[in-house]
């Protein structure tokens, strides 16, 4: 084992302004959803509104507890219910298609492209039945999802479009609009601690669509139709509020938004710096047995949420014993994903086999995100480098 002190795969950069925020908010008294998520969500507004085309609308965002919750509540607003189907990626988190199964419809697995492991929109169109209602594309590692291609099948089809952009702030396409500018039906960004901004649990709900706000708004929180902030602020009876539908409990903290408020400001530079480590991976590893992300086309934006390295078909060792050898020199890393279509709910539940998914498969069993944080010093990166390339050697 390493005698250096453990590399972790993944770290959260927390400042002091993270902590004086939260602090006034403990001492405020106002913990739960209220002005500091409200400022959260404007903030929020602006930051996308900064990189609108002229001719846009500024979107609406609503703060939730997590992206989950996000993806269920744009589903919900939407009308996704049993006999519908939407179509998802089998490279994802099991989220993207929990959700769906939420309103007991079902998740329609497709394979995805080799070089992004993104959506492929040619197999999207080859899986649309009468009952497709839905189309949820995932921006995979920080890279845009090929969205006009897909926009334009859901066009020709009448379909919606919700986006998981768990890993995608900020991301943009290579025209220049940002992912949640797209105007698609919903848009979902999470701030889990290993995301590229953080609220420790946390997501935004962004989009145009006025009624569908409304009725997330309002389904966020119990299906109550005046929120905790508003009801204690007003000068209506602090007491009342009426139960419009049965909603659910998905708010999102002013303790957490405290620190997404700070974290949103910093979110430019940490995308910077993890840029800069990805370019040293690259510069670095080019010449070595694997196969190297996709980046972005030149006027596009990676977030670079993660680095997913691919063993090469000649590489000396297998994907395990990569990980195995990295971990002895204290480095560490993960697997981003393992497929959906290779978990016993949704192997079980539709029929699924790993050769109806050759792209998401072979990746899979090569595939490992190594470290990429803001937080990494270049020392950091350097470790990393040498320990895969001491890995790859035999030494």
């Amino acid at each position: 084992m390493s005698e250096l002190p453990f590399l972790p795969f993944a770290l959260p950069e927390i400042g002091e302004e993270e902590v004086q925020e939260v602090a006034q908010c403990l001492r405020s008294g106002w913990l739960t959803t209220g002005p500091k998520t409200r400022q959260f969500e404007t903030d929020f507004e602006a930051m996308l509104a900064n990189q609108l085309n002229t001719d846009q609308e500024p979107v609406s965002a609503i703060a939730v507890n997590s992206a989950t919750a996000g993806l269920h509540l744009a589903l919900e607003a939407l009308g996704i219910g049993p006999g519908d189907e939407v179509i998802v990626p089998t490279h994802t988190f099991t989220a993207t298609a929990e959700v769906v199964r939420y309103m007991g419809a079902d998740p329609v697995f497709v394979d995805v492209l080799p070089d992004s492991l993104n959506l492929n929109p040619v197999l999207v169109e080859k899986a649309i039945t009468p009952k497709t209602r839905m189309i949820m594309p995932v921006h995979f590692a920080g890279l845009a999802a090929p969205m006009h291609e897909i926009m334009q099948i859901a066009k020709t089809h009448g379909l919606k479009v919700v986006e998981d952009a768990a890993h995608a702030l900020p991301t943009s396409l290579h025209d220049g609009q940002w992912i949640g500018n797209l105007g698609t039906d919903a848009t979902v960004f999470s701030f889990y601690a290993n995301k590229t901004m953080t609220t420790g649990e946390g997501g935004m709900l962004v989009s145009r669509n006025p009624d569908l706000i409304k009725r997330v708004k309002t389904m966020r929180l119990h299906g109550i139709n005046r929120d905790v902030f508003d009801r204690f602020t007003s000068k209506a009876p602090s007491w009342y509020y009426e139960v419009v539908a049965p909603g659910f409990k998905y708010n999102l903290t002013d303790i957490a938004s405290a620190i997404g408020i700070h974290q949103l400001q910093k979110a430019a530079g940490f995308q910077k710096r993890r840029q800069a480590i990805a370019q040293y991976y690259h510069r670095e590893l080019a010449n070595l047995p694997v196969v190297l992300p996709q980046v972005a086309d030149a006027d596009a934006l990676h977030s670079w949420h993660l680095y997913v390295l691919r063993l090469a078909d000649n590489c000396p060792i297998d994907r395990d014993t990569f990980v195995d050898q990295l971990y002895a020199q204290g480095i560490g890393c993960s697997v981003h994903y393992i497929p959906l279509h290779l978990q016993p709910y949704w192997r079980d539940t539709y029929n699924l086999r790993a050769e109806h998914f050759p792209v998401s498969q072979h990746a899979y069993e090569r595939m490992v995100s190594i470290p990429l944080y803001s937080k990494m010093t270049d020392i950091d990166a350097e470790r990393v480098v040498n320990a895969i390339k001491k890995a790859l050697s035999g030494a």
